[in-house]
């Protein structure tokens, strides 16, 4: 019998938040999640990207997923929406946009306030909204994308990597406080991962410095021990294997998804 058989990664039967999940990461866990029988809410700002992304996701286990659109540059807005759903919640995945990149010693105080309500505030708004659901489940899993730069600031990132250290202090702080009730609170740290954000960074990197794109994506690969770029995708396998039963004793976490750079 294989390892996999050996392991409960099976989602049949949990509901599943996925905030930001019409695009990148986002949309590839929501897929994963729904894959392993997960019923999926879905959450983002766009309502036309948020109906397509809703038709696309598997369903071979019958399941009902829904949407709810709200902009995390609105907390208000998420509160009132989140706090219309009547089911309880197994699995929570936040998500969100990183900041626009830049100097820190040159961002505004307005780029900061901006970036704590869209990662940190609307975090705390979703984990209060849910984890009473969780308590009474005595089941659990929230999942926060971050950042390697936790691990180690990235150049050029500055309120990003001030940001992303908070919540990933937060993450921590609030695994102390859930685990007794059987709520695993963890941080998946992404890598260079082909997304539209990695592009748009990229593309700003080669006009700063005068290169090609080609040239900033060969200079991070170099970085990585693996020799590459991720995929969406293994990011979100990483995330299904932490909702997971069999994920159930890894708790305030920082885990790289990353190909071993962080580490080289």
């Amino acid at each position: 019998m294989g390892l996999g058989n050996r392991l409960n990664l099976s989602l049949s039967g949990k509901r599943a938040i996925v905030c930001g999940s019409t695009n990148g990461i986002g949309k590839a866990t929501a897929d994963k999640l729904a894959e392993r029988g997960a019923e999926i809410i879905l959450v983002a700002r766009d309502p036309k990207k948020l109906e397509k992304t809703l038709h696309d996701l598997p369903d071979e286990n019958n399941q009902t997923h829904i949407t709810v659109c709200a902009d995390f540059n609105s907390p208000d807005e998420l509160k009132n929406r989140i706090s219309r759903l009547s089911d309880p919640v197994h699995i929570l995945v936040n998500n969100s946009g990183g900041p626009p990149g830049g100097a820190l010693i040159e961002a505004k105080e307005e780029e900061f306030r901006l970036a704590f309500e869209r990662h940190l505030i609307c975090n705390q708004i979703l984990a209060q909204e849910i984890v009473p659901g969780m308590k009474e489940l005595g089941f659990g899993r929230i999942i926060n994308i971050i950042s390697t730069s936790v691990i180690q600031v990235i150049p050029g990132l500055g309120v990003s990597n001030t940001i992303r250290g908070a919540v990933a202090n937060w993450a921590r702080t609030l695994a102390l406080e859930l685990g007794s009730f059987g709520i695993t609170v963890n941080n998946v740290l992404p890598g260079y991962t082909d997304t539209s954000r990695l592009q748009s960074l990229g593309e700003t990197r080669a006009n700063e410095q005068g290169i090609s794109l080609d040239d900033i994506r060969s200079e991070w690969t170099k970085s990585v021990p693996l020799g590459r770029i991720g995929t969406p995708e293994e990011i979100a396998s990483a995330i299904a294997f932490l909702a997971s039963d069999a994920a159930g004793y890894i708790n305030g976490a920082d885990i790289p998804v990353d190909g071993g750079r962080v580490g080289a």
